[in-house]
């Protein structure tokens, strides 16, 4: 059952993985064993987690700024420099923005749709090339795409360009699943719920805000670490390698409880 849930020896990169989500989904793949790299904007916060994180394992870090066509591909070609072939892709980065609807600015939908869904398109088709030469018929390449429930269900905030770009990460993840799979790439989404992140931020740090997100949640908590790094996990080994084309809920029963 530990080769079948096994990542290790597995090459993996994982975008915005210096903090939140990404960071929790990196130190999975480490700690399992996979060989690592963390990209993020700042490269200052990126090579923080890559020394945190090589103490658990191999991981390395390639600052990165996938909301422009050159970022995605100096940072697949950075990526390619590191590994002939790339068994794992985690589209991870994302960025956000609240406003009123009649004041919501044009850089505010251009910035957020460029990052959340235009790097995960040019990314993986950047890095496709990796991508097949690590394809098998038995244990396919994976491609992990970072959506959230905003995609899902209409939110209570104002983030329209946010909830907008992560219901087309959806969309683009059933339509490059269905592309790839003759190549033996999987490629799946994971929608998540409320998690501790720098997003999430100004409600869960204000304790009674928090209180009522939690009494939102069927299963009466925020996301843990464990609950994204494991799922990955599974989409990432032998045991999600029968699984393409998903989008799937990871929030303690809101959308599928609701």
């Amino acid at each position: 059952m530990s080769d079948l849930f096994g990542v290790s020896g597995k090459t993996a990169l994982v975008t915005g993985g210096s903090r939140g989500i990404g960071l929790m989904i990196a130190r999975g793949l480490v700690e399992a064993g996979a060989r690592v790299i963390v990209s993020s904007r700042k490269s200052e916060d990126v090579q923080a987690a890559a020394r945190e994180l090589s103490q658990l394992g191999d991981c390395h870090a390639i600052p990165g700024d996938v909301s422009s066509a050159e970022g995605t591909r100096a940072l697949a070609d950075a990526t390619s420099a590191h590994f002939s072939q790339l068994d794992i892709l985690v589209n991870n980065a994302g960025a956000t923005w609240g406003a009123p609807l009649e004041e919501f600015p044009s850089s505010g939908w251009q910035k957020v749709l460029n990052t959340n869904l235009e790097g995960v398109f040019h990314l993986t088709i950047a890095l496709l090339p990796q991508l097949r030469a690590a394809a098998q018929a038995e244990d396919p390449a994976r491609v992990v795409n970072i959506g959230s429930i905003d995609g899902l269900r209409t939110p209570s905030v104002e983030n329209y360009s946010y909830s907008a770009s992560k219901a087309a990460v959806h969309m683009l993840t059933r339509h490059l699943a269905k592309r790839l799979a003759s190549e033996h790439i999987t490629v799946n989404a994971i929608a998540p719920g409320p998690f501790e992140s720098k997003m999430m931020a100004f409600a869960l740090d204000d304790p009674p805000t928090r209180e009522i997100i939690e009494q939102s949640v069927p299963l009466g908590r925020i996301g843990r670490p464990d609950d994204v790094a494991g799922l990955t996990l599974f989409l990432s080994s032998r045991a999600g390698s029968y699984v393409t084309g998903n989008v799937i809920p990871l929030d303690g029963g809101i959308t599928g409880c609701g």
